[in-house]
């Protein structure tokens, strides 16, 4: 067999790295970024085995259960390629070994597996007569897929969540019940998916992200990506490393236990964060960044984090969890401003912003998604108050009957600071909230939240100065890394004394910082200089 069978794929450019993303849900995994995640489990593998080579070893076993363009997979033979020589002088004798014995994967979808089978065998039939392993005796050799169903169980996936509405589908469609994560068996992984039982020593991949709910997509859908963190270690692995969104640092929609379990986790042994995700994954935008993790069986110790902005990194062993914070702070260098500031024990902002829907006006219908928009005038009449329904005073304002505000009513004849529940992408370099103080007799839809409503209007034009500081900005950056905004994401920023206004420099005063703690807030927040220009 020549070598240049196996080198031809060398040539630039890699149509790996020219393949198009299916959506940001899933997402394909750039060559130059699986070799990163492939030199942290190298170094790790060396660290932990007395200085030994991974790719030199016959007997390790990969699996790479979210299979999409194989570019894992074939990353991965290329190394084994090259360390096997010794063991293997004859190339086709190690490339038989290395592709039965050694290298595993499960296809998501029937177009994606016969991708990777092509990326790795040269064939999309791993049996045929032009794919360079001889002794498969089926068209999948070491890379499965077979369409599965859902399991319902309440109009909703017992697995995965996936909505019946929206995935209960005809059969010659696209069901995205994904194997690796739709079983409770997984002992019989490998005798079920590749005819042997097997122990893999290194799970790794690109998991997609999330499943539409029928009412949406973005940080309405179902995330999944939990699901196949948390089977793979149910196979105990040496290692373990996946690339996902960064969203679970600070929880999310169904993510809380998954956040809890993986931050309390000593075996998390790296982690590098990419807040841009642009980063990682070129021309594509995912809200909050995304990260990829170093899992070790035997790992008990702090993590060493790596925070990545363009070219410039940044970090830190440290532990996952601060003392007395069950928030992941992705900063390393904000941890000494977070302990100053927490030091003085002042009460929290998020103590004085509403839950979500401040007024009661987010309705639905059952068993649907659709609001129930309530009955407004476009004229004041009697009874009525201003209602804020869609964007600011400009746009979006209506009259309507004070007999339809099911809560807080007493907030109505206050003043009020009205803030977008969602705003931003989570990115502390652009992202601004804009808050403004309305008048009496005022209410909103559940677009906004309200922020100390008052009788004092001075105290509020305090707050809003306050609000818009880069200090108030840093705090909230803490733990927001994604658009939508709860209350829970003001959680770290301190209540202050609002008879007097606020200034960064009156706060920077306040809470001792140096300077080089100065420049951190200033580099991270809006560095080009007000986000308002």
């Amino acid at each position: 067999m020549s070598q240049s069978r196996f080198t031809l794929r060398n040539r630039n450019p890699d149509v790996l790295s020219c393949i198009a993303n299916l959506s940001n849900d899933e997402v394909f995994t750039p060559p130059h970024l699986a070799n990163q995640v492939l030199d942290s489990i190298t170094e790790a593998w060396s660290v932990e085995n007395s200085g030994a080579n991974i790719w030199s070893d016959e007997t390790v076993t990969f699996l790479d259960p979210c299979t999409k363009s194989g570019v894992f997979l074939r990353e991965i033979t290329k190394r084994l390629i090259n360390g096997l020589e010794a063991q293997f002088p004859d190339l086709e004798r190690r490339v038989e070994h290395i592709l039965t014995k050694q290298v595993f994967g499960i296809g998501l979808t029937r177009i994606t597996s016969l991708l990777a089978r092509r990326s790795l065998y040269c064939s999309k039939d791993a049996s045929g007569e032009h794919s360079i392993v001889k002794s498969f005796d089926n068209d999948a050799g070491h890379i499965w897929f077979e369409p599965l169903k859902h399991t319902w169980k309440g109009g909703k996936c017992q697995y995965c969540g996936a909505s019946k509405k929206t995935y209960d589908r005809d059969t010659n469609l696209e069901s995205h019940a994904y194997a690796f994560i739709h079983t409770d068996n997984l002992k019989s992984l490998g005798s079920e998916f590749f005819a042997s039982e097997m122990q893999f020593d290194v799970v790794l991949g690109n998991p997609p992200y999330q499943l539409n709910d029928g009412g949406g997509v973005g940080s309405s859908a179902v995330p999944i990506y939990q699901h196949f963190v948390t089977q793979a270690m149910k196979l105990h692995p040496k290692f373990m490393t996946f690339i996902i969104p960064s969203r679970w640092f600070t929880g999310g929609r169904g993510l809380d236990s998954f956040r809890e379990q993986m931050l309390k986790d000593k075996r998390i042994k790296i982690i590098h964060d990419f807040p841009n995700a642009s980063d990682c994954f070129p021309n594509v935008e995912i809200k909050g960044g995304v990260c990829y993790f170093l899992w070790g069986l035997t790992h008990d110790d702090d993590c060493t984090v790596t925070l990545h902005n363009g070219d410039q990194e940044n970090t830190l062993k440290r532990p996952l969890l601060e003392e007395d914070c069950d928030v992941y702070i992705r900063y390393n260098d904000a941890i000494p401003i977070f302990k100053k500031i927490r030091a003085k024990s002042e009460e929290s902002f998020s103590e004085l912003v509403s839950s979500n829907d401040p007024f009661g006006f987010d309705v639905r219908e059952k068993g649907s998604y659709k609001r129930v928009k309530p009955d407004f005038k476009l004229e004041p009449f009697k009874n009525s108050c201003e209602f804020y329904y869609n964007g600011w005073r400009e746009k979006g304002i209506g009259h309507i009957d004070k007999s339809a505000i099911s809560k807080n009513i007493d907030w109505v004849e206050k003043y009020k600071i009205l803030i977008p529940k969602a705003w931003g992408v989570g990115n502390p370099a652009n992202d601004k909230i804009r808050p403004e103080i309305f008048g009496k007799n005022t209410c909103c839809t559940e677009t906004y939240l309200v922020v100390g409503p008052s009788n004092n209007r001075k105290e509020l034009e305090n707050i809003v100065s306050f609000m818009n500081t880069k200090f108030f900005h840093f705090c909230l950056a803490l733990i927001k890394n994604t658009q939508n905004t709860s209350p829970a994401a003001y959680s770290f920023t301190p209540v202050q004394d609002w008879s007097k206004s606020w200034t960064d420099e009156k706060l920077y005063k306040k809470y001792e910082l140096t300077e080089s703690e100065i420049q951190v807030i200033e580099s991270m927040i809006w560095p080009g200089g007000s986000a308002d220009e």
